[in-house]
């Protein structure tokens, strides 16, 4: 999936099926169901991506400091761009891997 199909996607009522959980947790930040995201990102807490997902989502949530948690446990410094350009980032390096 390209990064074309992967946005096109975000007009659908479902995430695609065949997305890491990764990409599902950007779908549904993008979708406006933060909540969902975020339970992605717990389900695995301690896995490098998932907890770098954890920092994004709470960097959007405005709780700084609990961001600067994850990314330090993400071992991946803090991202100074903006959300948009953090969420691009992310769903680019998740559509390789």
């Amino acid at each position: 999936m390209t990064i074309d199909e992967f946005r096109t996607s975000l007009l659908q009522a479902q995430p695609p099926a065949n997305v890491s959980p990764l990409l599902r947790a950007l779908w549904h930040d993008a979708n406006e169901q933060w909540e969902e995201a975020h339970n992605i990102a717990q389900a695995r807490e301690g896995e490098a991506n998932h907890d770098r997902l954890h920092a994004y989502l709470h960097r959007k949530e405005g709780d700084d400091w609990n961001a600067g948690y994850w990314y330090r446990r993400a071992k991946t410094p803090v991202f100074t761009g903006s959300l948009d350009d953090e969420w691009l980032a992310l769903a680019k390096q998740w559509l390789k891997g």
